[in-house]
């Protein structure tokens, strides 16, 4: 798979080696910081008081009980909600971004193959009017698909495709944008196992290629195995920092009795928060 892998930037050569020098150099810096941020969902307070940082080149799992900010979170990074209070900031350019949003919000009904899906991975950086015959775009595309073990579907059109055949496009999409910030919203929901394995693996080489993966999760064993670094919210930090540290019984009851006890129509509080964890930044 790696070999497969390295096809994709080959034509771009020299462009890749210096993306790889600078996430080399960055990898001990932030990607992202966080100071107090406080975010509204729909009229209702989603995330209160998130102070941290995501380093550049980390991998990094946002796991906690359902309804704990953790969506609105990556909404927040990529600007689909704004913050009412504090700041965040993301130190690399927009077209350098890649978000993937939940299953759910994918319209597969909308009429493209599968090949023209994950070309429009190239669209922040050669915009609307590149043509769609650049051979070198298009072997891009091909060896993507074949990355994530799709090779021969390039025509299908995506509402034929199954929730894993549909995820590992859109993962094939990723690949081809060759961004240096990955956010990924419950990657694997509905998703079969072999998909997921072979998704996982992709998250794997994307952290030995210092991108910096954030990944909305549910499954502890995928947590521990794959990500080194975990974020443990309950619409404010629990827990923060390394894996091992974050996922312990008592953080986790924690998660869980913050999230049972949250009263919907309580006002924003504007105080500053109690530090949650010798663990949180």
């Amino acid at each position: 798979m790696a070999r497969v892998v390295a096809r994709i930037g080959r034509d771009a050569a020299s462009r890749s080696l210096v993306v790889g020098r600078c996430l080399g150099k960055r990898a001990c810096l932030a990607m992202i910081a966080l100071q107090n941020l406080t975010v509204n969902y729909r009229q209702h307070p989603a995330l209160h008081h998130v102070s941290g940082h995501f380093e550049a080149g980390s991998l990094t799992a946002v796991v906690g009980p359902n309804g704990a900010g953790k969506s609105t979170l990556l909404k927040s990074i990529v600007g689909c909600i704004p913050r009412i209070g504090g700041t965040l900031k993301v130190n690399t350019p927009s077209q350098r971004i890649a978000y993937l949003p939940q299953l759910a919000e994918i319209d597969r009904g909308f009429p493209i193959q599968v090949r023209d899906c994950v070309m429009l991975g190239f669209w922040s950086t050669s915009g609307p009017w590149s043509s769609m015959d650049d051979g070198t775009l298009r072997s891009r595309v091909d060896a993507a698909l074949k990355a994530v073990g799709l090779e021969g579907f390039e025509k299908r059109p995506i509402g034929t495709l199954s929730s894993g055949q549909l995820q590992r496009v859109l993962f094939a999409r990723l690949m081809v944008q060759d961004a240096e910030l990955i956010l990924l919203d419950e990657p694997f929901n509905a998703v079969d196992s072999r998909t997921t394995q072979v998704l996982l693996e992709l998250i794997g080489l994307w952290g030995s290629e210092k991108r910096t993966v954030i990944a909305v999760l549910h499954d502890d064993a995928h947590v521990r195995e794959f990500f080194p670094n975990t974020l443990l919210l309950a619409r404010q930090v629990i827990a923060w920092g390394p894996t091992d540290q974050v996922l312990t019984p008592t953080h986790l009851n924690q998660a869980r009795l913050m999230a049972e006890a949250w009263d919907e129509d309580a006002a924003i509080c504007l105080a500053q928060p109690k530090r949650m964890s010798a663990v949180a930044p």
